[in-house]
C-alpha cells in the first residue's frame, strides 16, 4: 500500500495478455491513432445502454439525471483529454476486472490473432482494442467511476507499463463525473497526440466515427451542460431508425465499425423495417472476415436486441439461429415488453417470428449477392459456408432456401457449383446426386471410388466440411434426386461384373475367405478403371468418412467392416489370380488390402507386417 492524496492506493499487476497488448498499442503508428476516441466513446455508449436497461426495473437509478450523454473536453493547460459518461459506472472490483484483464471480444480476438504470428500493428486496425487504445495518445490514464446506486467513487490509474493502482477517488476527481454516477476517463496526452487537445479535431473525429451513437456527445465539461444542453458533436439518433433512403454508405460503414470494433467493411448490409402482425427494424451486417471464434462451441451470436431503442441484450439467445452466428447488427421491436426478463424473452413467440423474418431476409440477400456479385458471394461462402450449412441439419423449415445458396466442389472443374447447376448437368438416365466426402478436395478428386464415374463423365460432388456428414442423413434428397455416396453400397453404374474372367471370380472367393476377419465381402468392381482395389461401406452400414467423423467428434465406438472391391481389368489383380505360391498370394493379398486402407485414410491393421511385406516385395523388384 502507498499513500496518495490521503487515499490508500493498492498497486496491482496487469494480466500477461494486457501487458503484452499495452506494449504494442503504445507503439502503434500515428496513422491509426483516431481509433482510441472511437473506442472510448463506444464504451461510454455501452455504459449508458446498460443503465438504461437496469433503470426499467429500478427507475431510482436514473432519477437524479435521466438524460444520458457523453462529454468530451480538453484541458490545454493540464494537457489532458477527458471522456465522461453518466452510464452504469463501475465499482472497485469491476474496475480491476474490466481494466486489468482482457474482457472485450475485440481485444481477445486481437490477442488470438497475434498468437498466430500476424502483424500486431496491422491487427489494431482490424480489431478494436477497447479501453487500452487510450495509450496510443496518453502516457498516463486515470479512470474515475461510481456505480449507479452506490455512494463510493473509485479511481484507477496507470502509465500502461508498471501495473495499475486502485484507490478511493478524491473530491476533485469525483467532481469530474456527470452527477452521482458514471465514469470519467482522463488521458494525459503525450506529444504524439497533442492534436486531440483541439476542439475541431475532437469534433471531426466524433462526426467521422460516432455520429450514429444513440447518446448525445457534448464538447464541454458536465458542469457547463446545465439541463443536458451544450455543444453537441453528433446527431444522437439511432441509425437503424432512419429510412434506408436517408442513410449513406459511409454511415453504414461507420456504424458497422462501431459495433464490431473493426476497420474492415461489411460484405453485405441488410436494413429493413417489417410491419404487420409484428413490427421490428433490423440493421444487420455480414463481415468481410470470419471471427476467430466462429467455430468455438461457446460462441454466441452478436446481434443486439433493442425494444423501443432500449438495449435489452447484446447477445440474445434465440434472436438468430446458431448457424447464422456470423451476423452483426441490431434488431429493434416495439412489440416486446420492456420489463420482461432476458430468460423469459428467449421463449417469447414474437422473438421466434422475428428470427424467421431475419433468416428469410438474410438468405434472400445472399441469393441476390450470388446472382449479382459472384466474387463477393464466393468470398462469403469461403468464410461462412460451413457454418451456414449447419442449418441443413437443424432448420428444416429453411432448408430449401439454404440449399439455394449452398455451394460445393465437384469433379466438374476446380470451382464451386450449386445443386441446381449440378442437376442441369446430370445425365438423362442419372437418378441420384453422387457425392464423396473427406477432408481434402484435391485428394478426393483422385479417389479410386470415383474412377468409374469420371470414365462415364458422371459428375460427383465433393464434400469437405465436417457438417456435411451430419446433414446428409437428415436430408436424403434434393428436388426428388436422392443423395448417393460413391463410397457406399451399389453405385448404380452400368457394367456387368458377371463378364469378368473365371480366374478373377475365383480370386474374389479366395480373398473373401482369406480376409474375412477384416472385410465384410470381396466383390468384382465396375467402379474402378485405374486402381487395383478400393474400399466401400456396405449398403446398410455407416459411410466410411462418416464413421471416422463420429469417432473424432462423438466418441463413436462402432467398427464396421468395409467391402473390398477388385478391378478385374488391372494387371496386378490378374497376376494375383494366377499366383500359385500360397505364401506369395497371402502377402500380396494383404498388401492390396493395406493399400486400400491407406488410400481411404484408415490405419493398417498391423504396421509391422505391412513393412515386412513391403520390404520383401521391394527386394524382389530390385533383384
Amino acid at each position: 500500500m502507498t499513500s496518495n492524496l490521503n487515499s490508500q492506493t493498492e498497486t496491482l499487476n496487469f494480466s500477461a495478455d494486457v501487458a503484452r497488448l499495452l506494449n504494442i498499442v503504445a507503439g502503434a503508428p500515428f496513422t491509426i491513432h483516431d481509433v482510441f476516441l472511437r473506442e472510448l466513446i463506444s464504451n461510454a455508449a455501452d455504459a449508458c445502454d446498460r443503465l438504461r436497461y437496469d433503470a426499467i426495473n429500478d427507475p431510482a437509478l436514473t432519477k437524479d439525471n435521466p438524460n444520458f450523454r457523453i462529454h468530451i473536453y480538453p484541458d490545454t493547460d493540464a494537457r489532458t483529454l477527458t471522456v465522461v459518461d453518466n452510464g452504469i459506472g463501475m465499482d472497485r472490483a469491476e474496475l480491476v476486472e474490466n481494466l486489468g484483464t482482457i474482457a472485450k471480444s475485440g481485444t481477445a480476438a486481437l490477442m488470438e490473432n497475434m498468437k498466430g504470428g500476424a502483424d500486431p500493428l496491422k491487427l489494431i486496425g482490424q480489431f478494436g482494442v477497447g479501453f487500452y487504445a487510450a495509450y496510443m495518445v496518453a502516457d498516463k490514464v486515470t479512470a474515475v467511476s461510481r456505480k449507479a446506486g452506490s455512494k463510493e467513487t473509485w479511481a484507477w490509474e496507470s502509465d500502461g507499463r508498471t501495473g495499475f493502482g486502485i484507490r478511493e477517488a478524491t473530491a476533485e476527481e469525483t467532481g469530474k463525473l456527470d452527477g452521482a454516477r458514471g465514469t470519467a476517463i482522463i488521458l494525459h496526452i503525450k506529444d504524439e497526440g497533442v492534436e486531440f487537445l483541439l476542439d475541431e479535431k475532437i469534433r471531426q473525429t466524433v462526426q467521422q466515427y460516432s455520429d450514429h451513437i444513440d447518446v448525445k456527445i457534448l464538447l464541454n465539461p458536465p458542469r457547463d451542460t446545465g439541463k443536458g444542453e451544450g455543444r453537441p458533436a453528433n446527431e444522437a439518433s439511432a441509425l437503424w431508425t432512419h429510412p434506408k433512403s436517408e442513410v449513406t454508405p459511409e454511415q453504414y460503414r461507420e456504424f458497422y465499425r462501431h459495433i464490431t470494433h473493426g476497420f474492415d467493411e461489411p460484405l453485405l448490409t441488410a436494413h429493413w423495417h417489417a410491419e404487420g402482425a409484428i413490427a421490428y427494424t433490423a440493421l444487420l451486417f455480414i463481415p468481410m472476415m470470419r471471427p476467430w471464434d466462429l467455430y468455438d462451441p461457446g460462441r454466441k451470436q452478436s446481434v443486439k436486441l433493442y425494444v423501443r431503442r432500449v438495449l435489452i441484450s447484446e447477445r440474445m439467445e434465440g434472436l438468430v439461429y446458431p448457424w447464422m452466428r456470423f451476423l452483426r447488427g441490431v434488431v429493434d421491436s416495439p412489440d416486446l415488453p420492456l420489463n420482461i426478463s432476458r430468460e423469459s424473452l428467449q421463449y417469447n413467440p414474437v422473438l421466434a417470428k422475428i428470427r424467421t423474418g431475419i433468416t428469410r431476409r438474410v438468405l434472400g440477400g445472399l441469393e441476390k449477392l450470388a446472382k449479382n456479385d459472384e466474387p463477393g458471394f464466393l468470398a462469403f461462402w469461403s468464410q461462412f459456408g460451413s457454418a451456414l450449412k449447419e442449418g441443413l441439419y437443424d432448420a428444416h423449415e429453411h432448408r430449401e432456401q439454404i440449399f439455394k445458396v449452398c455451394r460445393f466442389f465437384s469433379t466438374n472443374g476446380e470451382g464451386y457449383t450449386s445443386l441446381d447447376e449440378y442437376i442441369e448437368r446430370m445425365k438423362p438416365d442419372q437418378e441420384a446426386i453422387y457425392y464423396i466426402s473427406g477432408e481434402n478436395a484435391q485428394s478426393l478428386r483422385t479417389s479410386p471410388q470415383i474412377e468409374g464415374f469420371s470414365a462415364r463423365r458422371i459428375e460427383v460432388l465433393i464434400f469437405t466440411d465436417t457438417i456435411d456428414d451430419f446433414w446428409l442423413p437428415q436430408v436424403r434428397e434434393y428436388k426428388g434426386k436422392p443423395f448417393k455416396s460413391v463410397t457406399q453400397g451399389d453405385n448404380g453404374l452400368a457394367g456387368n461384373t458377371e463378364d469378368a474372367p473365371e480366374s478373377v471370380k475365383e480370386l474374389a472367393a479366395r480373398l473373401r475367405d482369406l480376409l474375412k476377419a477384416d472385410v465384410a465381402d470381396v466383390r468384382i468392381s465396375n467402379r474402378l478403371t485405374d486402381s487395383p482395389v478400393c474400399l466401400i461401406a456396405p449398403e446398410t452400414g455407416v459411410d466410411m468418412h462418416m464413421e471416422r467423423v463420429l469417432k473424432i467428434h462423438q466418441d463413436y465406438a462402432g467398427e464396421s467392416k468395409p467391402v473390398l472391391e477388385i478391378n478385374p481389368e488391372h494387371t496386378l489383380v490378374r497376376k494375383l489370380a494366377e499366383a500359385g505360391n500360397e505364401n506369395d498370394f497371402e502377402d500380396s493379398a494383404r498388401l492390396l488390402l493395406d493399400q486400400a486402407m491407406i488410400i481411404q485414410g484408415r490405419p493398417v491393421k498391423n504396421p509391422g507386417d505391412f513393412v515386412r511385406r513391403m520390404s520383401v516385395a521391394m527386394e524382389r523388384l530390385l533383384s
